[in-house]
C-alpha cells in the first residue's frame, strides 16, 4: 500500500473499481482491506484541509467563518505537519508565521514561515517539552488584533507536554505509560493528562489574547472536543477530585510517582488552578474531519458495488474481549435469523476499544478483539472480520490490525495454536503474525481512531 497527500494506492486483487460481477463471487479479506483503505484516504489531512480552507478575495475563509489578512499556523498531533503542509500550500503568503509540532519519523514541514519541531509519542521525552516551550513563546506573543489556526489531531497529548512542577518528564513518562496499560479509555486517560499539564484542558487558551480557529482532526469516540489532543483550548469538564477518584478506582494511586500525588493533592486543595471552566468568544473548533467520515466513505463505496450496507455505529467503546463477543452474537443473530437485515450484508462500526495488559506479550487494541472474535466463530456460518487502526499502528507494532474468517479459526487449530494461551498473553501480535492476518498499511498520516468492518454472508 502507498500513502500520498491525496489518496491511497489498493493492494493485490480486486482492485475497488473494476470489480464486475462483485455480487456473484465472495468478498474476500483483500476487498475489506480495500474497502477500509477507502475510508483511510477520506480522512487523509490533505483531503480534509483543502475541504475546509481557502482564500475568498480579501479573505481567509476556514469552514463557515472567514476573516481579513494573514494568519498564524500553530497547531499538534501525528497529522499536524501534513495538516500544515497544505495550509502553507493554500494559503501561500498570507501565512505570517508559526510554530508546529509533529512525530519524529513522521512528514517533514515545508521550509518557510513556519518553524517545525518533532518530538515522540506515545511517551513524552526532552524535544516535545523544548517543543511546547517554542510553542508557548510563539503563542503568547500574539495580541488581540492577531489570527490564528490551531491544527490539532491525536497524538498532541503526548507532543505538546509541559508537566506542571514538581512533575518530572521521567515522573510523566512513568505515569503516561501506566495510564496506558490501565484500561482506561482515552477520554478518562486524558482527564488525568490534563490535570498534570500546563498546556491541557484549555490552558492555552488563558496564555493568548488571539483569535484562534481550532481545525480538529478527531481521533475520540463522540468528537468530544475537551479530550482531543487533551483539549488545549476547550473547557474541561473534569476536577482534580475526579482525576483523583479516577487513579484510586483504577488502583494506580499508590504506585503513582510522588510528585503526581502532591500536584493532585494540592489541586483537590485549591492550590493549582483549576483546567479552563468556560469557553472564550475569541476561539472557534471546527471538526473538519472524524470517524464517522471515514465510515460514511467505506459505505458508499460498498454500495456502489452492489453491497447491501449498515453504518451500525461510530461509538464503540469498552474492553475488546468484550465488544469483540458482542459483535460475533450479532454477527451470528444476522446470519441465523436473517434480522434486523438479511445476509449478505456488511456492518461498519468505529471507535476505540481498550486492553487492559495483564499478560508479557505484543500486540494492540484491535489484533486483540480480532482474535477474541477468533475464538467465538463457527464453521457454519461465513463471517469476515477487520478491526485496525487508520492511523495504521495498533499498539507498540508495525501493524495497523486484523482481518480473520472462520477458516482461520481451522487453520489455527490445525497448526496447534492456542487462542487462549495467547489472549492470556496479550499475544495478539504473534498470533496473528503466524496465522498470516495482519492488516499492514504502514503509518497513514491520519488517525480517527478504529474502524470495524463486519461481512456477515450467511449460512455455509
Amino acid at each position: 500500500m502507498v500513502v500520498s497527500g491525496r489518496s491511497i494506492q489498493y493492494r493485490r486483487s480486486h482492485p475497488l473499481g473494476a470489480s464486475q460481477g462483485w455480487r456473484l463471487r465472495l468478498i474476500t479479506k483483500d476487498d475489506l482491506i480495500n474497502l477500509f483503505l477507502v475510508g483511510v484516504s477520506a480522512v487523509l489531512p490533505e483531503n480534509l484541509m483543502r475541504e475546509n480552507l481557502r482564500i475568498f478575495g480579501p479573505f481567509i475563509k476556514v469552514s463557515r467563518f472567514r476573516f481579513r489578512g494573514g494568519a498564524h499556523i500553530l497547531g499538534a498531533g501525528k497529522a499536524s505537519v501534513r495538516m500544515a503542509n497544505e495550509a502553507l500550500r493554500i494559503l501561500r503568503d498570507r501565512v505570517l508565521g508559526g510554530v508546529v509540532i509533529g512525530v519524529r519519523g513522521g512528514p517533514e514541514g515545508i521550509p518557510g514561515p513556519v518553524r517545525f519541531f518533532y518530538g515522540s509519542h506515545p511517551l513524552p521525552s526532552r524535544d516535545n517539552l523544548e517543543a511546547t516551550d517554542e510553542l508557548l513563546r510563539y503563542l503568547s506573543s500574539l495580541g488581540p488584533e492577531d489570527r490564528f489556526l490551531f491544527l490539532l489531531s491525536g497524538g498532541a497529548s503526548a507532543l505538546m507536554e509541559k508537566p506542571i512542577p514538581p512533575i518530572t518528564l521521567e515522573d510523566l513518562r512513568r505515569t503516561t505509560e501506566m495510564l496506558l496499560k490501565s484500561g482506561m479509555d482515552i477520554t478518562q486517560i486524558n482527564a488525568v493528562r490534563k490535570h498534570l499539564s500546563a498546556v491541557k484542558g484549555g490552558r492555552l487558551a488563558k496564555i493568548t489574547r488571539a483569535r484562534g480557529y481550532v481545525l480538529v482532526l478527531s481521533d475520540v469516540v463522540g468528537d468530544d472536543l475537551s479530550s482531543i489532543g487533551s483539549g488545549p483550548f476547550f473547557p474541561d469538564p473534569t476536577t482534580y477530585e475526579d482525576v483523583e477518584r479516577l487513579l484510586k478506582e483504577h488502583g494506580l494511586w499508590d504506585a503513582l510517582p510522588e510528585s503526581v500525588r502532591l500536584v493532585v493533592k494540592r489541586g483537590v486543595a485549591g492550590e493549582i488552578e483549576e483546567t479552563l471552566k468556560s469557553m472564550p468568544k475569541r476561539i472557534r473548533h471546527i471538526i473538519v474531519g472524524n470517524n464517522r467520515t471515514a465510515l460514511l466513505a467505506v459505505k458508499d463505496a460498498a454500495r456502489s458495488l452492489g453491497l447491501r450496507v449498515r453504518v451500525m455505529t461510530d461509538l464503540i467503546k469498552g474492553e475488546a474481549r468484550e465488544v469483540a463477543k458482542v459483535l460475533h452474537a450479532l454477527a451470528r443473530h444476522v446470519g441465523v435469523h436473517r434480522e434486523p437485515f438479511p445476509p449478505p450484508v456488511l456492518m461498519l462500526f468505529g471507535g476505540e476499544t481498550t486492553v487492559s495488559v495483564r499478560g508479557e506479550g505484543k500486540g494492540g487494541r484491535n489484533q486483540e478483539l480480532a482474535l477474541a472474535f477468533l475464538k467465538e466463530m463457527r464453521e457454519d456460518l461465513r463471517i469476515l472480520l477487520l478491526s485496525a487502526g487508520t492511523d495504521g499502528i495498533d499498539g507498540p507494532t508495525d501493524a495497523a490490525g486484523a482481518v480473520v474468517s472462520e477458516e482461520d479459526r481451522r487453520r489455527a487449530l490445525e497448526m496447534g495454536l492456542d487462542i487462549d494461551a495467547f489472549l492470556r498473553e496479550n499475544d495478539s501480535y504473534n498470533f496473528h503474525r503466524m496465522l498470516g492476518t495482519h492488516v499492514r498499511t504502514g503509518p497513514t498520516g491520519t488517525n480517527v481512531a478504529d474502524m470495524i468492518l463486519l461481512y456477515v454472508e450467511g449460512k455455509r
